[in-house]
């Protein structure tokens, strides 16, 4: 029987319905799980995503792409596979791609993230015969904290700064990770100063309806004070800057699920570092393939090998894609290298 999904140069194909899923080279007919730059790409001929990514996709790549929006769970057929898209839980619009054809049904889950998110849709899973997972967190050393106690640590160490009159620099991803933070955090504390790329996606953001507390720009900022007891949210790639000099003697932190290592923090020279991810940890990962009732289950970028090996231990078909999947190359954020798996013990 013919696999609904395979490997090509141009990036992961459905041959009987002639189209891609996050492809990385132009094509005519592009499935996009999510509008993070390595599974949104310039250049296709027509693009297909969920309708609350329909903002945040045109905001990246150009407001004259040729976008058909798919609401969830909405079933199309394309030469003869049905294809619908459930939420994925990993930034607003993200989607996995569920197709069916000739007795099977594959999900294509792009990145997903099973904890609670108020900037998106949550997780849904979704039973399939085969599936696609990422791994950018398959090691069993990553379990993420409840949100509460995170949020109220960020809370605690701007607070802090405010009393020491200087800014808190907390860099993350303008895309995901810097509407998730502004969810969580306590606006009342003082004013909170975005990057011009992050405002721009708080915009699109606002526009699809979710809730954000009030932000402003460097160029938006009335009282100079405010610029050194602001929360400051910025992609990495300015905190080094001209950009950043303005906030003075600021206290650094970076926001993300790399920061569980120890030592990631001390590498990168970070005041703070704040684990917080958009992807699923390990119990996350379990959880999410275990509820498709997936038999086979196809494993891409991250840390392959690792969870590969677990699956097949564990009686599941398992294999590998490889993709050029990874980091939002717009982000200039390189993560520190993975711990040797050998080093972290028998997976639970």
């Amino acid at each position: 029987m013919q696999d609904l999904i395979v490997q090509r140069p141009e990036g992961l194909y459905c041959p009987p319905g002639d189209f891609y899923i996050d492809p990385w080279r132009p094509v005519d007919r592009a499935v996009i799980t999510h509008a993070h730059a390595d599974h949104a790409r310039l250049g296709h001929g027509h693009y297909l995503a969920a309708t609350p990514a329909e903002g945040v996709l045109r905001s990246r790549l150009g407001q004259g792409i040729t976008l058909q929006n798919l609401d969830y769970g909405e079933q199309i057929v394309h030469h003869g596979v049905s294809l619908s898209l459930h939420p994925a839980g990993h930034v607003l619009g993200s989607a996995q791609v569920r197709l069916g054809h000739a007795g099977q049904t594959w999900v294509a889950s792009g990145d997903y993230k099973v904890a609670p998110d108020a900037t998106c849709t949550p997780f849904e899973p979704v039973r399939c015969d085969v599936f696609i997972t990422e791994s950018t967190f398959g090691l069993p050393v990553y379990r993420w904290r409840p949100d509460a106690e995170l949020f109220a640590e960020i809370n605690s160490w701007w607070a802090a700064n405010v009393a020491l009159g200087r800014a808190s620099v907390l860099m993350c991803y303008s895309f995901g990770k810097a509407q998730r933070i502004l969810s969580g955090v306590d606006p009342s504390i003082a004013p909170i100063i975005v990057h011009g790329a992050v405002q721009t996606l708080n915009t699109a953001y606002r526009a699809a309806g979710v809730a954000l507390p009030p932000t402003l720009t460097v160029d938006e900022v009335k009282d100079p004070a405010d610029f050194k007891r602001a929360l400051v949210l910025c992609p990495p790639s300015a905190a080094g800057g001209p950009w950043a000099r303005r906030f003075g003697d600021f206290s650094d932190a970076f926001a993300s699920g790399w920061m569980q290592l120890r030592g990631a923090r001390r590498r990168g020279g970070y005041d703070k570092g704040f684990v917080l991810s958009d992807h699923a940890d390990w119990p996350g990962l379990m959880g999410a393939i275990g509820a498709t009732g997936a038999q086979r289950v196809i494993v891409t970028h991250g840390s392959v090998p690792v969870l590969v090996r677990y699956l097949s231990e564990q009686g599941l078909q398992a294999e590998a894609f490889h993709t050029e999947y990874g980091d939002d190359p717009v982000e200039e954020a390189v993560p520190p290298a993975a711990p040797d798996p050998a080093a972290q013990g028998p997976a639970p």
